[in-house]
């Protein structure tokens, strides 16, 4: 993708005073790393490291300094004498008008995967149950402290918390589901079904669609969801289909729906296992996942006739629509630009790397650790294997270019 890919929808759009990209090459750096190398042939220039820059937080960070080239910068001897302070200037941020958002990046898969420093690779399943006590204590002591207490002005700020921590619940169920929380297929399937049924999410069966949408990612007929749809399509749609799915603030609603009926212009179900969305060896997951989906409706549903069904409403179904709207907040904003619109592509033109760089990093604040630095979206995109505790390092250490010494 080049500049405009790692510059205008990269780790994380960048802050206005870097509205355009600079121009230069990329290179291996001495000391393995990745790093960029500005000039013409014959230019001897100091080689400028893929550092990450935070507006937000001082401690984080998220975006490039610099993008990726267009083009070699030419050799012409027709260049002025103030070729190299021009390239200094940009640089510095100064403007180019001159990018082509359509040209392939200028580096490999490979060359980001070794410079991510080795550790980042392993996976301590220990530390990962540690998270899962930490949110299940969190959630359980939330859920007694607003029973006991049953105040009109706590239930407000029990749902919001709530919400968000069944949010974080989704999360490490996520990284179950792509591998990342240990290297034990069991222990992921055991934990990962404990925490999304506990949300109603079937596990398997959104495992399954989501590595869909990794592998698909930026392909605008292979994606899974939140993809550009086609005119024919869009005009195939009812009038309250389209004010569902495109006039906010509905879609912060569309996951439970997408689940039974996924997203327009695609046909199956999560829960079925018949369903276009798996292949014959995956039906008995899918039965597994729907089953457990099913024994957590009848405990919500028991639980209200013990409880009563407005404290369950109280307790549990608020929250859950709060995390509904987390997680189609989130993948929204990972997914998609504001100012600056992230491309799509189908055919030749699509390719993992092109499409899991035009994914998008978000600095949330505080929230960050609640729901386990989730934001830092573009690398886990790239390498969803490794673990979320990793993620910001795997970044540092690999557009720092240290991260080759270490591995």
């Amino acid at each position: 993708m080049g500049s405009w890919v790692l510059m205008e929808c990269g780790l994380k759009p960048l802050p206005h005073v870097f509205s355009r990209p600079t121009r230069f090459n990329l290179a291996t750096a001495p000391n393995g790393g990745i790093s960029m190398l500005a000039g013409r042939r014959g230019e001897d220039l100091p080689p400028l490291s893929l550092k990450f820059r935070s507006w937000d937080h001082p401690q984080r960070r998220w975006s490039l300094d610099v993008s990726a080239p267009l083009k070699v910068a030419p050799v012409s001897g027709e260049e002025d004498d103030g070729r190299h302070a021009r390239l200094m200037e940009e640089r510095d941020g100064g403007l180019d008008d001159h990018f082509d958002p359509g040209s392939a990046p200028p580096f490999k898969l490979g060359d980001i995967r070794a410079a991510i420093p080795k550790h980042c690779w392993v996976k301590d399943p220990w530390r990962s149950m540690s998270y899962v006590v930490r949110d299940v204590v969190v959630v359980f002591g939330l859920a007694a402290a607003a029973a006991y207490l049953n105040n009109w002005v706590v239930w407000p700020l029990y749902w919001a918390a709530q919400g968000t921590m069944f949010w974080a619940l989704f999360v490490l169920g996520h990284d179950c589901g792509h591998g990342s929380f240990s290297n034990n297929p069991k222990l992921n399937s055991v934990v990962g079904h404990l925490l999304h049924s506990s949300i109603l999410v079937p596990y398997h069966g959104w495992r399954i669609s989501h590595r869909t949408h990794h592998q698909n990612h930026g392909h605008v007929e292979n994606d899974e969801s939140w993809h550009p749809l086609p005119e024919k399509i869009f005009r195939s749609l009812d009038a309250v289909t389209k004010i569902l799915r495109f006039t906010a603030p509905f879609p912060m609603f569309a996951y439970p729906f997408y689940l039974w009926r996924r997203s327009p212009g695609k046909s199956g179900s999560h829960f079925h296992p018949s369903s276009d969305l798996f292949v014959p060896s995956e039906k008995k997951d899918v039965i597994t996942s729907t089953a457990c989906w099913m024994a957590m409706v009848g405990l919500l549903v028991g639980l209200s006739f013990v409880m009563g069904p407005v404290q369950i409403l109280k307790l549990y179904a608020v929250p859950y629509w709060i995390f509904v709207m987390w997680l189609d907040f989130v993948t929204y904003l990972h997914h998609h630009g504001h100012e600056d619109k992230v491309p799509w592509y189908r055919g030749e033109e699509w390719s993992y790397l092109r499409g899991g760089l035009t994914t998008l990093d978000r600095d949330y604040g505080w929230i960050n650790n609640i729901h386990h630095d989730i934001g830092t979206h573009v690398i886990h995109h790239l390498f969803p294997q490794i673990p979320h505790y990793h993620l910001i390092e795997a970044v540092s250490g690999t557009f720092c270019g240290r991260g080759a010494e270490r591995v």
